[in-house]
Order: structure tokens, then C-alpha cells, then sequence
């Protein structure tokens, strides 16, 4: 059994980019060209689409806000403070990420550490 360790209090934690989601798409979608081409190629296109976002794509916890990163520029803050709810789904076989704000809902494909992003968000959001 592994545990997951919850980062310091006060403390900016980068969520480590997972392949995984990416690859088994990509994978699953060469067995499929031989049932279904337009098919296969959109489930390989997908899982190239989701490959790039893992490799360029950063998640930042901070004290305050989850930041997110393309390389090393800020392209957008969700402040905890605004935030009603979140989820992820299939906790199992995590695959997407659900939070909700005041003002919008956002779907997130998990193509990162799944068990940080779980306790970066107990710590920082705890659900009511």
C-alpha cells in the first residue's frame, strides 16, 4: 500500500505530468484501425492532442490559488475562495477532474499525478 504525503502548509507544489491517459489513447487506437479507421484516428489524434498538453501544461498549488502553467508562463489562477465544489471521477482509474467556481465549471482530463492532485486539494480545498 502506498500513502501520499501532504505538502507543507504555505508550500507551492507543481503536480508531476502523468503520460498515462495520453499513451493507453494512442495505444488503444492502433488495434482500431483495422475495425474502424476515422474512428481510430480520432482517438490517436486525442491522445497526441492530450500527450503535447501533458508535456507543456503545469498544475501549481499555492497558498492561495491553483495555478496554471504553459511552460513557464501563467495563462490562468483559480482562487480557492471561489471554489463551491470539486470531484474526480472514477477515483479507481483516475481520468478527469471536476471543480466548480462561482462563475464556471471546469473539466480537466487528469494528465497528472493523480494522488497529489487528491491531496493538494484535501488540503487546500477540503470538501464541506
Amino acid at each position: 500500500m502506498t500513502t501520499t504525503t501532504y505538502p507543507q502548509a504555505g508550500q507551492t507544489v507543481e503536480l508531476a505530468p502523468s503520460y498515462t491517459i495520453p499513451i493507453v489513447l494512442v495505444l488503444a487506437a492502433i488495434p482500431l484501425l483495422l475495425v474502424q479507421v476515422w474512428v481510430s484516428l480520432a482517438i490517436a489524434l486525442f491522445g497526441l492532442f492530450l500527450l503535447f498538453q501533458t508535456a507543456t501544461i503545469r498544475l501549481r498549488f499555492t497558498e492561495s490559488a491553483l495555478d496554471v502553467y504553459r511552460s513557464d508562463r501563467l495563462i490562468r489562477r483559480f482562487p480557492y475562495q471561489e471554489w463551491q465544489n470539486w470531484r474526480i471521477f472514477w477515483p479507481s482509474v483516475p481520468i478527469l477532474f471536476y471543480f466548480k467556481e462561482v462563475n464556471s465549471i471546469h473539466f480537466l482530463p487528469i494528465v497528472f499525478d493523480p494522488k497529489m492532485l487528491q491531496a493538494c486539494l484535501e488540503q487546500r480545498c477540503p470538501k464541506i
